[in-house]
């Protein structure tokens, strides 16, 4: 399998990029297709580099691509988590190895996002969204196909820099494809699959690894991504116009290697130091990122005074509702990242379930997020704003503090469904509408930097939440019990979700239109 790998791999990457790149057949039969499905322009309507107002069912197949892939993505963050046993079993990977497996892909995606969305402001969104596609489905298959270890950590980089090209077009299409009185619809639905995947993993991670499908053991975890992304790519290259920034950004190799290499800083020690008891070279990293990131500010300032434009403008925390939306954002994201790790590690460790009852255990949450989601961002954000936020996280705290009494109770298991539940429904409320509301009022212009650094923004804190509160509960364990360190990692997690609440308070009035 050590040949088939590359050779198949090479094979399925030449062939994609050909008609990725370079086609200019298919650049002229999308023009027509964006030409004949145009509604009529508004006066001062942006025209088709800055945000084409495509209508009727080329718009809807667009975001449907648009949140497969979206949907894909988050969903592979976490699907090989519960297989890991399986893995080292069947490749005899070191833990350390393992460690690398789960930790590369947030890694290369968080410290490439950015990037990620620059890059499709200067050379079109459509064209990186494909190539994003094209890679990650490349990288899926090399994943699904891997020999050894090393392989398999090899490609999940490469998965998660893929990842990094195509997550930001995402949410910069959907700004520029639909106009604010239409957007809230499109939010609501990119929200509610932001909530699905985030626990579609670890049900799908365990129901894929416990019925071996095709007596395949782990892989089908990746392979399932190859005809997601086959299916995308063909949808994206039919339907999705392409777009570019009026004015993009000049991406140089300093500003590149400084924010790339602050970010990997910062981002190394917070996902690969739990479990390497946080390592004193860890912190010094951390340090040496906050200031890098500091002195990559202090450069994107100067370059706007001086009349250029920035890879990330200042400009773009001019706008209030993004600046004070992005805070609470990360302060409700932070606690999510330990919540779904403690309490997939509490049931396996405390009360002995098994990897597919774990997995299972998240569906209740799974099934009241889009709900919730859908809600928020097609009827609530419009009436209530911050409030919905606020709302949410009293709602999330409940069923937190719902989960602490679950624990001690006599059956545990029922508790827990009826807790997940109440909680999926605050984090609904929540994820519907926090995009639309820290979004809306940045200018389409802007909608690439924004985008990038709102997926940083969120990919770093849902990190920091596992490291932090997983080690937390695992320190805690050792010494007081897994009861004891349960209670201890969620009153955390319950403050922070109130302190995020409070945060929100600060959030202006966003006009809304749904």
């Amino acid at each position: 399998m050590t040949g088939i790998v590359p050779d198949l791999t090479g094979q399925i990457l030449s062939t994609l990029l050909r008609n990725v790149i370079g086609d200019r057949k298919t650049t002229h039969r999308q023009e027509h297709l964006v030409s004949t499905t145009l509604d009529t322009p508004a006066p001062g309507a942006p025209t088709l580099d800055s945000g084409p107002s495509i209508g009727g069912r080329a718009r809807t197949i667009a975001l449907i691509c648009l949140l497969a892939a979206s949907f894909m993505e988050l969903m592979d963050a976490t699907i090989v988590n519960v297989a890991l046993h399986t893995l080292q079993e069947d490749l005899g990977a070191s833990p350390a190895a393992l460690q690398w497996i789960v930790a590369g892909y947030p890694l290369a995606y968080a410290i490439g996002l950015i990037l990620g969305a620059r890059l499709g402001d200067r050379y079109g969104r459509r064209r990186l969204f494909i190539l994003g596609l094209v890679a990650f489905g490349a990288a899926s298959l090399a994943c699904g196909l891997a020999a050894d270890p090393t392989q398999l950590v090899t490609f999940r980089l490469i998965q998660g820099a893929a990842a990094a090209l195509m997550v930001p077009q995402v949410l910069t299409n959907i700004q520029v494809l639909y106009p604010p009185a239409e957007r809230g619809r499109a939010m609501g639905l990119f929200t509610s699959v932001i909530g699905v995947a985030a626990v579609t993993g670890p049900v799908l991670g365990a129901v894929i690894t416990n019925g071996d499908w095709f007596d395949l053991s782990w892989r089908p975890a990746f392979l399932i991504n190859v005809p997601i992304a086959v299916v995308a790519v063909i949808a994206a290259r039919i339907f999705i116009p392409e777009t570019h920034a009026d004015r993009p950004a000049p991406i140089t190799l300093g500003s590149v290697a400084l924010l790339g290499g602050s970010l990997a800083a910062i981002m190394a020690p917070i996902t690969l130091g739990p479990e390497n008891d946080w390592p004193a070279w860890g912190f010094v990293l951390i340090a040496l990122g906050v200031a890098g990131l500091a002195l990559f500010g202090a450069r994107q300032v100067a370059a706007e005074r001086a009349g250029s434009v920035p890879m990330v403008p200042p400009s773009v925390f001019g706008t209030v509702s993004f600046r004070s939306g992005l805070a609470a954002f990360a302060a409700l994201s932070i606690p999510t990242g330990g919540y779904f790790l403690v309490q997939s590690l509490h049931v396996q460790l405390s009360q002995g379930w098994s990897v597919l009852h774990t997995g299972l255990m998240w569906i209740p949450f799974s099934l009241a997020v889009p709900i919730a989601a859908g809600l928020s961002a097609t009827v609530l954000a419009a009436k209530f704003g911050k409030h919905v936020l606020q709302a949410g996280a009293a709602v999330l705290i409940t069923g937190m503090t719902s989960m602490i009494v679950a624990n001690g109770s006599a059956h545990p298991g029922i508790w827990f469904a009826v807790a997940l539940t109440v909680a999926g429904l605050g984090f609904g409320l929540i994820v519907g509408a926090a995009g639309l509301l820290v979004l809306n009022d940045v200018p389409v212009e802007q909608a690439g930097a924004a985008s990038g650094v709102f997926n940083t923004v969120q990919a770093l804190t849902v990190a920091m939440g596992a490291a932090v509160i997983g080690t937390v509960y695992s320190t805690v364990s050792e010494s007081s019990g897994f009861d004891d360190a349960y209670r201890v990692a969620m009153w955390i997690m319950i403050g922070l979700v109130a302190f995020g609440a409070v945060i929100a308070q600060a959030m202006p009035k966003v006009k809304v239109t749904i």
